[in-house]
């Protein structure tokens, strides 16, 4: 992104209805939420994909940005939810191709490689973990992946910084197996 003070300031011009702060934030913010969807998702056009939901939301949904906290926690919450919800949506028409399709097809290209594999097993772990201790999720995803201060982490959470390492610490702890290849 650019100048962190300028995004702010487009933000909140944005936030109340400047159609042209909005439309020039989504230009600026772009790169950065393509970078960032592309942490989980191993494919640019994927990670494109998502940034395409990421920057629709931010449009939608700018008017709600209250400015509490930064407007880049806010947003990277868009980049999460939405890289994660890209992931969900490929693994599910991953599971729905018949099999003939994927032997016809060859090998995935997902998982020949081993940035990508490893990234696909972090999309896992995080849905096991989601599964298991939803509580955990955000505060590795927000340290580990968008990589936030703990303070942010705790703003954006409404815990305790205590708190915040805490769950980020179990959350390490349950998702390692998986990340092995230890449990499934």
């Amino acid at each position: 992104m650019t100048d962190t003070r300028d995004t702010e300031a487009l933000a909140a011009r944005a936030a109340a209805g400047d159609e042209e702060a909005l439309d020039r934030l989504l230009r600026e913010i772009r790169p950065e939420i393509v970078r960032r969807c592309g942490r989980f998702l191993p494919f640019r056009e994927d990670a494109e994909e998502a940034a395409q939901d990421v920057l629709l939301q931010v449009s939608r949904n700018i008017t709600r940005f209250e400015g509490r906290s930064r407007f880049s926690t806010w947003l990277y919450t868009i980049v999460t939810n939405c890289a994660r919800q890209k992931y969900r949506e490929l693994k599910r028409r991953a599971a729905e191709r018949p099999l003939l399709d994927t032997e016809a097809a060859g090998p995935d290209p997902r998982t020949t490689s081993v940035i990508a594999g490893s990234r696909l097993d972090l999309l896992d772990a995080l849905e096991n973990l989601e599964r298991d201790s939803p509580h955990l999720v955000a505060p590795l995803v927000y340290r580990d992946i968008c990589e936030m201060e703990y303070a942010e982490i705790a703003e954006r959470t409404g815990i305790p910084v205590g708190t915040v390492k805490s769950r980020l610490h179990h959350a390490r702890k349950q998702i390692r197996p998986w990340l092995l290849g230890e449990r499934r």
